[in-house]
């Protein structure tokens, strides 16, 4: 009896509560998508969702980097907060044996859903780090992070997880480590004194040789993929990893169509390398990126196809976005643009608080509950989904401080602004630029405090260094600040100055005083190099380590 009473109120609780399906692409372009301008790449299965739904037109992401904007995204807070921001060149996980990750203390949305009933998924990307003091403690894993289930890559997708594709993991630094190492072999094997100059020698190129081998062993190292807590694929076979994806996340919504869910859908395109899946192959305008794009949009037709499929459609909220800008410097000349377009917006990737790297595609879906073919120009975040899905699935219990707002009002027409006055823009944990919304103007001024120095001079991005840096002699310094009206000038090409703006003074007032009262809320001690270099004895590992590898058995897939 006690059981059925326990049951009753639960089941009382779920009645009429919404599933949610979020789609996540890396690296994907604002500019890449039809509904969003672009004519030459087919993405109707996209463009279907934004005609059925709302299209939001500056949606913005807390980060233009990966780990700090996907840990912005299902915490609803700035990256700062729970420790996810960097100093240095640094400003993602490098490592799955790095001790750095999403803290254990943290509140993700797919935590507080489970407290309500629900039950949450993650298919595809992670990004946040596994490990903490020992292999298998899994304090960052998403399976502690209110995941109730996981299948995919904890880390990313880079180019060393493809022979072949060049280097992505500090690759000047590999290069350095490589040579250094050939030339001691080359002076060591013919030095035969047996002296302090030989063993010194020796120790040397130990040493050396310490720091390149989990580079050599990258593709093994980082690029695996798990089931829940189990490695169960190392080195991950890439050819078959979109198929695998999108299987997974398919059936957890089959699996889970009759009682509330939440799906987090993190797509490993459109981040290189690229796939080459043979139905996409050579069939887009665009080369391999089009392809991948392509095969993007059928990955999100076939996700669409099987929520209708199942009768779900009107009681599901789908959600399609990118991380963050398209990756402008990704090219080479064997196949061309690797990384994203991202329109008329200036930057991209990695650009601090330049909007082609902020700037990001946002549509929601519900038929019955939002009105189709919406457009929202209201600024909004990634870090609202948090504050949304919480409201939605009628979570009222007490939060900690966050960054974002509940989209509802917006989403539904019954409010015409955004409750984001400011929102601030980070360069690793610098803060880089602020736009302030001023209450009762269409306005939305942009102030940049320093801008990355673009390279070679004269570029659009840091072509020499592939990403462009938040520091030092990699960023220029504007006193006045830069400042820009993005509701004329959304391609930032025209600042304003105190002749062309009456508002010149106050803008620069209303945001420092805005940036006073933001820096008094951030204590967390943020990712230091610590935490974000390789540990043997934190490495993920199927097998015996460091004899590490398995094949996931797909004939039953």
């Amino acid at each position: 009896i006690s059981i059925i009473f326990v049951k009753v109120p639960m089941l009382l609780l779920n009645l009429n509560k919404p599933n949610f399906v979020l789609m996540m692409v890396d690296d994907l372009g604002i500019g890449d998508v039809g509904c969003y301008g672009n004519d030459t790449i087919r993405t109707p299965n996209i463009d279907r969702l934004a005609s059925e739904g709302v299209k939001l037109t500056q949606h913005i992401a807390a980060a233009p980097l990966c780990t700090p904007s996907r840990s912005a995204f299902i915490t609803g807070r700035y990256a700062l907060r729970s420790g996810m921001g960097s100093t240095g060149r640094v400003q993602v996980v490098l490592f799955l044996a790095g001790s750095g990750g999403l803290p254990p203390s943290e509140t993700t949305f797919a935590k507080r859903l489970q407290q309500q009933g629900y039950t949450t998924g993650l298919v595809g990307k992670w990004h946040l780090g596994v490990n903490c003091e020992y292999r298998g403690d899994h304090c960052h894993h998403p399976n502690q992070h209110g995941f109730s289930y996981f299948y995919g890559l904890p880390f990313t997708l880079f180019n060393d997880c493809v022979p072949g594709e060049g280097r992505d993991v500090l690759a000047d630094l590999q290069e350095t480590l490589e040579q250094l190492t050939m030339c001691q072999l080359i002076v060591y094997v013919p030095f035969h004194r047996k002296d302090h100059a030989r063993v010194h020698l020796k120790n040397t190129l130990l040493a050396t040789a310490v720091w390149y081998v989990p580079f050599i062993l990258l593709p093994t190292w980082n690029c695996i993929i798990m089931r829940n807590q189990e490695v169960i694929e190392q080195p991950m076979t890439v050819e078959t990893l979109p198929q695998r994806l999108l299987g997974e996340a398919q059936n957890f919504i089959k699996r889970n169509a009759d009682h509330p869910f939440l799906l987090f859908f993190s797509l490993a395109h459109i981040h290189t390398p690229m796939f080459k899946t043979p139905a996409f192959a050579g069939k887009s305008r665009h080369g391999r990126y089009g392809d991948n794009l392509e095969e993007v949009d059928w990955i999100i037709g076939k996700i669409t196809e099987t929520v209708d499929s199942l009768g779900l459609a009107s009681n599901t909220l789908m959600y399609f976005a990118s991380d963050h800008g398209g990756h402008l410097e990704d090219s080479d000349l064997q196949t061309g643009q690797k990384g994203g377009w991202n329109g008329i917006y200036k930057g991209g990737k990695a650009m601090g608080g330049w909007e082609g790297g902020i700037r990001v595609p946002g549509i929601f879906r519900w038929p019955g509950r939002l009105a189709a073919g919406k457009v929202v120009d209201e600024p909004t975040s990634l870090m609202d989904l948090y504050p949304t899905l919480k409201y939605l699935a009628k979570d009222t219990q007490p939060d900690r401080q966050l960054d974002g707002y509940n989209l509802m009002p917006l989403l539904e027409g019954k409010a015409a602004r955004s409750e984001h006055e400011f929102m601030f823009h980070y360069c690793g944990i610098y803060l880089n630029a602020v736009r302030w919304h001023p209450p009762g103007s269409d306005s939305i001024f942009k102030v940049h405090f320093f801008t990355p120095n673009f390279s070679p001079p004269g570029a659009v991005g840091c072509y020499d260094t592939k990403v462009c840096l938040c520091h030092g002699e990699h960023v220029t310094h504007h006193t006045p600040p830069l400042v820009y009206d993005l509701f004329h000038d959304p391609s930032e090409s025209r600042p304003l100055t105190p002749d062309t703006e009456p508002r010149f003074a106050e803008i620069l007032e209303q945001t420092a005083k805005a940036v006073e009262r933001h820096k008094s809320t951030l204590t967390n001690e943020q990712m230091t190099w610590s935490k974000i270099l390789w540990r043997p004895w934190l490495q993920p590992c199927c097998g015996t380590f460091p004899f590490c590898g398995c094949k996931e058995d797909t004939a039953q897939l």
